[in-house]
């Protein structure tokens, strides 16, 4: 029988920087066309970051989510996840700020603190447009991302429980997976959760598909039947990982915060590309791929008419 796939595509996010790839979407504008285009492809979950839009460089300011974010709700039904994790040397209050204001149905919420390295990135660009982008990348060798286990009880206090979002729950390594266990154990969370594997970061679990099956293995393990399981992968990993979770009846994320990259050597031009190939793949795998309102049942999501924006 079909199996009802989510797709989540995440259209910017903080990891790549202008220079990077000239279809990276920057300025408000950019980002809702993107967000529309990539739902229209097929993404039923469109996930955000905000950035500058004179310099391209990440932003947790709410009033540029504010620019984009009705736009995508008038002009589609998929589900605004917005990011709690924002951008590099952000503070909890920063990444917080848009997020408690626009009261999405979801969010991201990373499950543990971590070494976040992606500062070999900048070794590959030869001309740069702007000027904070290479210390932004090359500083990373000595940057930790904070989520202690009392910033995320804190999220959820503030977010979840304060105004109904619900988490896809970001476990870059098996220790994750277990701090989500024990949150879900102590109550903080509840099922279904939506659980977001995540491949390929220096600094989190490799790209491997051994991999990838012990981490659904151990959140089988962990969850039983109260959680859903999605998978993405960094860079060129991005479609063969995500094309292992279709045949495994997992949900996929892809979209240009993860890869700039459509196929081998070929750089992508949009999120919708890869939206639309990901989509061709789970269908021919014999997948369907799910709606807005089938994520929102599966997710046990509030609905988009109680969003604050």
């Amino acid at each position: 029988m079909a199996r009802k796939i989510i797709i989540t595509c995440a259209v910017t996010g903080a990891i790549h920087t202008p220079s990077m790839s000239p279809h990276l979407p920057i300025t408000p504008a950019e980002i809702a066309q993107a967000s529309i285009e990539a739902a229209e492809a097929g993404a039923s979950i469109i996930h955000l970051h905000a950035r500058d839009p004179e310099t391209g460089e990440p932003s947790p300011d709410p009033a540029l989510f504010m620019q984009f974010l009705p736009v995508i709700k008038q002009s589609t039904d998929a589900v605004v996840n917005i990011t709690t994790g924002g951008g590099l040397n952000m503070t909890l209050d920063d990444r917080l700020a848009a997020p408690l204001q626009a009261k999405p149905e979801m969010a991201s919420l990373n499950m543990g603190s971590m070494n976040f390295n992606i500062s070999g990135s900048a070794g590959r660009v030869k001309e740069w447009k702007h000027d904070w982008e290479k210390p932004y990348l090359e500083r990373t060798v000595n940057h930790i991302f904070r989520n202690t286990f009392q910033d995320i009880e804190q999220i959820v206090e503030r977010l979840g429980k304060g105004h109904g979002t619900r988490f896809e729950f970001e476990c870059y390594d098996v220790g994750h997976l277990y701090n989500l266990a024990h949150m879900l154990d102590r109550g903080v969370v509840e099922g279904p959760l939506f659980v977001q594997t995540i491949f390929g970061i220096l600094g989190g679990i490799g790209a491997e598909p051994r991999n990838l099956m012990f981490m659904k293995e151990t959140a089988d393990r962990l969850f039983g039947d109260q959680y859903v399981w999605s998978v993405l992968a960094a860079g060129r990993h991005q479609m063969n990982f995500t094309t292992i979770a279709g045949m495994l009846g997992g949900n996929v994320r892809v979209g240009l915060e993860d890869s700039l990259w459509i196929g081998p050597g070929k750089a992508a031009t949009s999120n919708a590309e890869q939206v639309r190939k990901i989509r061709r793949i789970l269908e021919e795998l014999g997948n369907e791929i799910a709606t807005p309102t089938e994520a929102r049942q599966m997710l046990a999501l509030k609905g988009g008419d109680l969003v604050g924006f």
